[in-house]
């Protein structure tokens, strides 16, 4: 998914003869914090709610405050990563698309971003989640796959996430089954860590009791 299947078809651009309370009023409407000022497709910046109050920008067009705009943007081609990365990294509410010519295109908004980088990560796919710990040594894609397919299941999505002053890495897989029980147990047989795990409450206390029940058999002999 590119930065040009993800522009907004509602939020509106700016004039340069457009005034700061024009801007508030549309900021009001759209829910957002930012909006881009266009010339004839020519990008000139992107004007904040909070610049307008603090430099009381009010009752003053754009062509005057350009010195007090930025000029985020992506590009068209731009991976939905590269989006999340430059609106996450400067804090802002939209971030403006421009094309290779570097003519304007739209917006994209951190509220469309987010739902679309949910049916990223297939959120709301029903299945259930396991959180992994292991060393980047032994890590292999290969091998969860094929332990989650052993299984009959498939992975939906999965990321790699590091915590700081740690040298392991967690694996976060979303598994279009709702029971996880079997491959838990095979991870475990395989050594895996498992930080944690996300699924119905009653199916993981069933497994826990089964486990629970095993041992006590075992204990008994």
């Amino acid at each position: 998914m590119i930065a040009k299947e993800l522009i907004s078809e509602v939020i509106p651009s700016l004039r340069l003869t457009d005034t700061g309370q024009k801007a508030l009023n549309w900021m009001e409407i759209f829910r957002i914090s930012h909006l881009p000022v266009v010339d004839n497709h020519e990008y000139i910046g992107l004007i904040a709610d909070k610049s307008i109050y603090d430099l009381n920008l009010i009752e003053k067009k754009f062509e005057d405050c350009r010195d007090h705009m930025l000029t985020p943007h992506v590009h068209t081609n731009q991976h939905i990563y590269e989006v999340v990365s430059a609106i996450s990294e400067l804090k802002i509410s939209v971030v403006p698309v421009l094309d290779l010519h570097h003519n304007y295109m739209g917006v994209i908004t951190d509220s469309d971003l987010a739902q679309k980088f949910a049916d990223l990560v297939a959120v709301n796919e029903p299945g259930g989640i396991i959180l992994l710990e292991l060393t980047p040594m032994d890590y292999s894609l290969a091998e969860i796959a094929r332990i989650v397919e052993g299984n009959d299941a498939k992975i939906l999505s999965l990321y790699v996430s590091k915590e700081l002053d740690s040298k392991k890495m967690i694996v976060t897989l979303k598994v279009n089954n709702v029971d996880l029980s079997p491959i838990i147990q095979t991870f475990v047989r395989y050594d895996y860590s498992i930080v944690a795990v996300f699924m119905d409450e009653s199916i993981l206390n069933n497994m826990y009791d089964d486990r629970l029940n095993q041992l006590m058999k075992y204990m008994n002999i």
